[in-house]
């Protein structure tokens, strides 16, 4: 709209302007080398218009001819860069359909057109990798290398193809590079499993603190946590007061880090701050019930006796009584104290629940045995199914197994891969049908309400000799020693229709308990 408003108005200005000068007619006279010419005004602008309109078409003809090679070959270059893009989707659409015969043609024609094309050496690339051409493909990632536009995209091609060979030591190589030009959270996650690698967890904590906004805030926090346990870990021994203020720091950042509280209780134990020392573990067990914690809990104070080490296991276990391992643990310390029923009654929620009882609860259930009955029947009844039962908890990073906590996997070299956690089990194995058995034929616990005033509420207690022992407890559920497992003397007891099933349904598994004891 303002265009067209300036047109009217320069128009109607000309328009003016021309008026004027036929309302003012006048004369000029030139005279020039013995000529004189007389003209009126408007004449003289007309033909000095025209001459400037023949000089300014005389400028552009010679600017067209001396430009006309150029524009010829301008159009050859345009003609060109088309038949080069068009082969670059071709080869891209050949990549994405896996044609690798179709991709290679495509690329080498692309490259032919468009050398200076960052895109036709990629293509290049891509195409190499599809036909398994691995020398095509490091020679296209080094030949972006010596260019500047393309140094990162060469470097990060070889990182890839380094790892894809299996050489960790060259990507990593490509890796720092890259880093060195940019950092990028690519970048930065291989230095940093570099590090790891070399088990340099000083130089892999700095390059997390440099990383910045490079990683998640919440996983660079959860690995520094983890990189300072580590090396409170080594520090332990020889500059404790680090460890110390290491440990301490990772807390913070972790809470359930379990290796970092019991590092933490440790070392304040050693210096004699005992409460700082609970409280930390006593912080951290609802969040990590873990038995590093309950061991390092209970050994606190060392002269402590056994009634006191299950007082403070009760106490501990009141933080989270729904978890199996503060059960556990009171066990344990009920055992150690002598306080049988106490230790059956920590128990008998883990053992009659809907998931069978792990290594260690059967293994706790021997020691039970053999410490109140000294029966070795019932004893070596729990050891059998230890053997068979569903495995617990334990440190597991890419399908490997540790006793000890490790900050990062030797498998993969990722940090804080370990993660408490039960293995798995396999479905339908021969220990589930054998614990299936196992409780079926297991006999009923007597109700609370028809026992004596002085005897717990459990199974009755087993008969040596054929004598009945009052005021004694059995175990939860266990098989009767005449029923595959008694000791050495035992008079064994008639069997009932349901053990007579049991022998037909377990046949294949008799022999090898009977093996056992």
């Amino acid at each position: 709209m303002i265009r067209i408003l300036v047109f009217f108005a320069l128009l109607a200005a000309f328009a003016f302007g021309l008026g004027w000068l036929i309302d003012r007619p006048g004369d000029i006279v030139l005279n020039w080398q013995g000529y004189r010419v007389e003209t009126t005004v408007l004449v003289a602008a007309g033909v000095l218009l025209a001459i400037v309109a023949a000089l300014i078409a005389a400028w552009n003809l010679l600017l067209f001819l001396f430009r006309l090679p150029q524009h010829l070959s301008g159009g050859r270059e345009a003609r060109r860069r088309e038949k080069g893009y068009s082969a670059l989707s071709r080869g891209i659409v050949a990549v994405g359909t896996g044609d690798g015969r179709q991709a290679v043609r495509a690329a080498a024609e692309a490259q032919r057109l468009l050398p200076e094309e960052p895109l036709a050496l990629l293509l290049k690339a891509e195409a190499a990798q599809l036909t398994g051409d691995h020398r095509a493909v490091e020679a296209a990632f080094r030949e972006m290398t010596r260019r500047d536009d393309m140094r990162l995209l060469g470097l990060r091609g070889l990182h890839a193809h380094a790892h894809r060979r299996g050489d960790v030591e060259s990507a990593h190589h490509f890796a720092t590079a890259a880093h060195g030009i940019a950092a990028l959270p690519w970048t930065a996650a291989e230095v940093l499993k570099k590090h790891v690698l070399a088990k340099d967890w000083e130089g892999a904590l700095d390059v997390l603190e440099t990383s910045g906004s490079l990683i998640d805030k919440k996983t660079r926090e959860r690995q520094r946590a983890v990189l300072m346990t580590a090396i409170g870990l080594e520090k332990e021994n020889t500059e404790p007061d680090q460890a110390l203020r290491l440990a301490r720091q990772a807390i913070k950042r972790a809470p359930d880090l379990v290796p970092a509280v019991a590092l933490a209780a440790r070392l304040f134990a050693r210096k004699g701050a005992n409460r700082k020392a609970a409280k930390i573990i006593e912080t951290a067990w609802p969040l990590a019930p873990h038995p590093d914690l309950a061991k390092v809990y209970l050994d606190l104070r060392p002269g402590e006796s056994n009634s006191d080490r299950l007082a403070r296991a009760r106490a501990l276990a009141k933080l989270a009584p729904s978890d199996p391992e503060s059960a556990m643990t009171v066990a344990g310390a009920a055992i150690a104290a002598c306080e049988y029923v106490a230790a059956r009654e920590a128990m008998q929620p883990l053992l009659q629940g809907s998931e069978p009882p792990t290594a260690r609860m059967c293994l706790l259930m021997a020691e039970l045995e053999e410490a109140e009955h000294g029966d070795g029947g019932y004893a070596r009844e729990w050891l059998a199914r230890a053997s068979r039962a569903p495995r617990d908890a334990c440190w597991i990073a890419d399908g490997l197994i540790s006793e000890q906590w490790l900050p990062a996997s030797p498998v993969t070299g990722k940090l804080d891969a370990f993660i408490w956690k039960k293995p798995d089990q396999p479905l339908g194995g021969k220990a589930q049908a054998e614990e299936a058995i196992f409780k079926a034929v297991a006999p009923p616990a007597k109700p609370a309400a028809l026992l004596e005033k002085d005897e717990p509420a459990a199974i009755p207690p087993p008969a040596k000799a054929g004598t009945p022992q009052p005021g004694s407890s059995s175990p939860l559920p266990a098989a009767q020693p005449g029923e595959g497992v008694g000791g050495a003397g035992e008079e064994p007891r008639p069997a009932s229709a349901e053990a007579q099933v049991r022998r037909g349904e377990a046949k294949d598994s008799a022999p090898k308990a009977a093996g056992a004891h």
